[in-house]
């Protein structure tokens, strides 16, 4: 009976050690459950609520660490609005990371998830109380310009350069709001570490606009749900909403499918094909391009053609598109769906075998 308590209580000193980062976590685990398209209502209701509940949790915070108000509502907000602050934190990025994920390659998504790292350590390293102020600071305003320019697109129903600029902005006005909020909660703390957050908050700016005009962000809010080349496709129905396609593929071995493996495509005919759905809000609507390229003999991608089509979101599914190329030969071949800016949704990569045996071929209708 002891030696369980014992495990008990030691179990609990180890967990309350860790708390702000297992709150972090919860919020990735409700998101995961809770978090299906970008342009629910649902959906944005709860990403909402993490960003209203990370605002009112870092200003209660910081009231109780100035003991503003009856020393009992005072060591309440000490203690438990970090939970929530965390929580909300957690939900809002994981949020995010889960809608910019469906957005483009997960190569592109790199840098964020490297950040999201960062800021899981960060909660078990950084405990000096001006550091943590602006550890919070700078979470927070990560939060909220993600959140911002994921929600702006989706609003008023465009994307692009301007927008997110727009929404760049946008954000800089909102933290302002918060932090002179802050100033007037625990003056002393802002006065000394000014300068700092002033530094922080333009690295923070920069460092989205580089990734952005770099196209390291993916296109939030669009969202590649199909993408493979095929032998061939065909629209059936045009004039039906949405249109329907006859697509004709060939079969892979079960091995094909293993990562690092490309699946093999053996052309019948003059041509082959890529086809794409790519999902977006429903008032939304833009144009993609399919990047066709191969592999030359020194490994390096050569493009072969880029294909521009318009999209709307007026389909669950995703709206449905197709390019082919005809000038084709054996060797390593991928099709990329990227915006025109060239942020990536996604690529297929195949290896052509002109004039190999021929495994199975199906159709399908998409």
């Amino acid at each position: 009976m002891l030696i369980t308590k014992l495990r008990h209580t030691t179990l609990f000193r180890s967990v309350s050690r860790h708390w702000l980062t297992i709150a972090f976590l919860l919020g990735f685990v409700t998101d995961t459950i809770l978090l299906n398209r970008v342009d629910d209502i649902f959906d944005n209701f709860v990403l909402l609520a993490y960003v209203l509940l990370a605002t009112s949790a870092l200003l209660l915070f910081y009231v109780g660490v100035a003991e503003r108000g009856p020393a009992f509502m005072a060591r309440f907000f000490r203690r438990y609005a970090p939970v929530l602050m965390q929580y909300s934190f957690g939900g809002l990025l994981s949020g995010m990371l889960i809608f910019y994920g469906r957005s483009g390659d997960w190569l592109a998504n790199a840098p964020f998830l490297l950040f999201i790292v960062a800021v899981i350590i960060g909660n078990e390293l950084v405990g000096k109380r001006s550091d943590r102020l602006m550890y919070h600071i700078a979470l927070y305003f990560v939060g909220l310009f993600s959140y911002v320019v994921f929600v702006i697109p989706v609003l008023i129903g465009e994307m692009g350069s301007a927008i997110f600029i727009l929404s760049g902005l946008i954000s800089l006005v909102l933290v302002t709001f918060v932090i002179q909020v802050l100033f007037r909660i625990i003056p002393n703390y802002l006065a000394i570490n000014t300068q700092r957050i002033i530094f922080t908050i333009g690295l923070i700016y920069i460092t989205f606009n580089v990734l952005y005009f770099t196209s390291l962000i993916p296109p939030i809010p669009l969202s590649l749900t199909t993408l493979e080349i095929v032998q061939s496709v065909e629209t059936i129905s045009a004039a039906s909403v949405p249109k329907q396609y006859r697509i004709t593929y060939e079969e892979q071995p079960w091995f094909r499918r293993l990562p690092l493996l490309k699946p093999v495509l053996h052309p019948t005919g003059d041509t082959i094909a890529c086809f794409a759905r790519v999902y977006a809000p429903m008032r939304l609507s833009t144009e993609i391009f399919q990047h066709w390229e191969y592999k030359d003999t020194n490994g390096d991608w050569q493009e072969q053609s880029r294909i521009g089509y318009e999209i709307v979101g007026s389909n669950a599914q995703g709206y449905g598109g197709y390019t082919r190329i005809s000038n084709f030969f054996s060797g390593e071949w991928r099709c990329s769906v990227e915006t025109g800016r060239g942020q990536v949704l996604g690529r297929e990569v195949v290896r052509l075998d002109v004039g190999g045996t021929v495994q199975k071929i199906n159709v399908k209708i998409e």
